[in-house]
């Protein structure tokens, strides 16, 4: 994918994965011929100040999925680095993240015997990653802490993924397949995948978030959007636009 002309104004990132599952249980799946059957995680990357879903990826809860959200994160982001990117302790994430963002370093030489260190891939230094590390007895998160992976969060606020836990629930409602404990469930994957992508992009710019409202003049509060409040437009759409308008611009 091409770096976007008009990045959004994203500083952090939330990753976190939604379960749905396809076709059968993943209980009932044998083999290879299943990859597009059984369990299917929705991957989400969130900018938690503007509520913005940077991107999604349906499919198996696998590193490449995760290299594969992280890389279209870079490329919405027009290549920027975020400063702080946060998920839960799934260990696909570090990977991918030097995957995608990290860069070759050579080791200074120490001056000892022996051989000298080869090069290896290293975060960048404007980048921290920390995680989430949650505690629970009886069924209950009884403990929350942040543990930080790459960079330092001294004098930083903690680990978080709450602000994309809000958006899980809410697309869980709108789109009925991704319900839990009920009939509903997607037949076919690509039907599936297009349907995670059409709820959780068009929230971006059709459905205002209460929290991100802003004071005016007339009316006294500005109703905005993700979207809006990322810095891509200047209203909110409606579901006309964002079906007819097109989604790349050149």
């Amino acid at each position: 994918m091409n770096s976007s002309p008009f990045p959004p104004t994203t500083r952090k990132v939330q990753l976190d994965e939604k379960w749905s599952f396809v076709a059968k249980k993943q209980k009932h799946c044998t083999g290879a011929d299943d990859l597009f059957a059984g369990d299917q995680w929705d991957h989400v990357a969130l900018d938690p100040d503007s509520r913005l879903v940077l991107s999604v990826v349906v499919g198996k809860r696998i590193v490449e999925n995760a290299e594969l959200l992280l890389s279209d994160v870079r490329a919405r982001l027009g290549g920027r680095v975020p400063e702080l990117v946060t998920s839960d302790e799934y260990p696909a994430y570090p990977e991918a993240l030097l995957a995608v963002f990290g860069a070759e370093s050579v080791p200074p030489r120490t001056g000892r015997p022996g051989r000298p260190a080869g090069p290896r891939t290293m975060p960048p230094p404007e980048l921290r990653y920390a995680t989430v590390h949650k505690t629970r007895a009886k069924g209950r998160v009884v403990r929350v802490e942040s543990r930080e992976v790459f960079g330092t969060g001294a004098g930083q606020p903690p680990a978080s993924t709450s602000y994309l836990e809000r958006p899980n629930a809410t697309d869980r409602h709108r789109n009925a397949r991704k319900g839990r404990k009920t009939y509903r469930f997607s037949k076919d994957w690509d039907i599936h995948a297009a349907l995670t992508a059409f709820t959780m992009y068009s929230d971006n710019f059709c459905w205002p978030v209460r929290t991100l409202r802003v004071k005016g003049r007339t009316p006294l509060w500005q109703q905005r959007t993700p979207a809006m409040a990322a810095g891509l437009t200047d209203h909110a759409w409606t579901m006309e636009e964002w079906l007819t308008l097109p989604s790349v611009q050149r």
